[in-house]
């Protein structure tokens, strides 16, 4: 199939990567003519294990191909699909200016039939309003063309995308046309060989699966970190109680893993568009708001402790290992360890931090700083550097030298905001050891 992408950052590049490798024809479009340059070039400017060599397999056999060309977009693909962001706004809501701009720009070139894919996550009722824009387009230029709207929401994990798109759990396709479905069963053939994986709906039921199953995993989170608070002021152990209903089938095991709060470029803003067009439709929803107030305060409590421990940070210096918000990207986007360094920094201390890829996005953000020093290894973080605090659970980071560590630390405090150690080994090591929601 001939199929044409609308944006080339984590979703889009990821989605014309894996249908392109499937045997499909994808031209993926952006207006970034630097971006499209350095694709061009073999390039991929975000870190996503697997992605590289794909894009450089299909881009050889000609069926992945990248342009700042958007007509030639919207006459290549009979699937048009819309991945481009969409930012929170200063309210809350989904911004779409660029999902509408696309919508708009599809309908002033478009000359044969085409259905028109919102891959973004979007808020319920944006398939409508792309339809209306397309229409308008067309309405302008006189041009009495037929196409379908439809919403086929993305469920990639970062660090995990080409597996999570190439077996997925679920392709959501929201559609009332029989046209779509069958056009729709053809392009995720590929993807559905074991048993058939697509789910066919509505399509206000698919733009909000979208935002519900992002709203249940981030409420896991919340709900687990608020567990974990409750266990260190009672004497509990959270890794305990983690097992024990973990064990019970209707939980499980997956996303109840305590922390310093959860990040990226889904959970944060998608909750704060759910919360914001629950109450467009007349609807208050204080759950979903209270998981995000729980998160950012859980942010906070990386610093809390650090400053009781060393009794003040002014002039200290603190090692980071753990920049990106997950292992295994590089995206630093509402990461727990950009709050904790605005922390530290507006209370007078240092910091020397390593992460394995997000390196160049943290000097990218920061730029030049007296307080900042990006180092090469995790043990070069700790080169001077009076306490440790953990913010990312690298594999790297697991394995631990505490010999190198006591040598090191100047005051041996490390603030472990992952769990990756066990407190009895630490503080028998002589560390003043202080995780999230075990006995101190």
């Amino acid at each position: 199939m001939k199929i044409s992408i609308y944006g080339t950052g984590y979703v889009g590049l990821v989605t014309g990567a894996c249908l392109a490798e499937a045997g499909h024809h994808v031209l993926c479009m952006d207006v970034d003519a630097d971006k499209i340059a350095r694709l061009n070039r073999g390039e991929i400017p975000i870190h996503e294990p697997g992605l590289e060599e794909i894009v450089e397999r299909c881009v050889s056999s000609k069926r992945l191909r990248f342009t700042t060309d958007a007509p030639a977009a919207v006459d290549h693909g009979l699937l048009q699909f819309i991945a481009v962001g969409t930012p929170s706004s200063d309210d809350g809501s989904a911004d779409l200016k660029y999902v509408h701009a696309v919508a708009t720009q599809i309908g002033s070139s478009l000359n044969r039939y085409a259905v028109v894919l919102t891959k973004s996550t979007v808020p319920v009722g944006t398939a409508e309003s792309v339809r209306l824009r397309v229409s308008e387009a067309l309405a302008e230029r006189g041009a009495q063309v037929e196409f379908d709207v439809a919403s086929n929401p993305e469920f990639l994990k970062e660090g995990a995308a080409i597996d999570d798109f190439n077996k997925p759990d679920r392709i959501i396709v929201g559609t009332d046309s029989e046209r779509v479905r069958k056009l729709m069963r053809e392009c995720y053939a590929p993807f559905s060989r074991n048993h058939n994986k697509l789910m066919f709906m509505d399509i206000p039921s698919a733009e909000l699966t979208k935002y519900a199953a992002n709203g249940m995993l981030a409420t896991k989170i919340s709900f687990m970190n608020e567990i974990a608070n409750i266990a260190e002021r009672v004497g509990a152990d959270v890794e305990a109680v983690r097992q024990g209903i973990g064990s019970d089938p209707r939980i499980g095991y997956h996303f109840i893993y305590p922390g310093c709060g959860y990040g990226g470029s889904c959970f944060p803003k998608d909750l704060r568009a759910l919360g914001w067009f629950a109450a467009q439709a007349g609807y208050d929803a204080p759950l979903i708001r209270s998981v995000e107030v729980v998160n950012q305060r859980q942010k906070k409590t990386l610093f809390t402790k650090l400053e009781a421990a060393l009794g003040g940070v002014a002039g200290r210096t603190i090692a980071i290992w753990g920049l990106a918000f997950k292992p295994n990207t590089d995206d630093m986007r509402d990461a727990p360890s950009r709050e904790l360094m605005a922390q530290l920094w507006e209370a007078g201390a240092k910091v020397r931090a390593y992460d394995p890829e997000a390196m160049r996005e943290c000097a990218q953000l920061y730029g030049e700083r007296d307080d900042l020093r990006l180092v090469e290894s995790k043990e070069a973080a700790l080169e001077g550097a009076d306490a440790l605090v953990i913010c990312t659970e690298w594999q790297e980071f697991r394995a631990l030298d505490t010999d190198l560590l006591s040598g090191q630390l100047i005051s041996k405090v490390i603030v472990d905001g992952r769990n990756l150690y066990d407190p009895i080994t630490m503080r028998e090591a002589g560390f003043t050891y202080l995780c999230v929601g075990r006995p101190s």
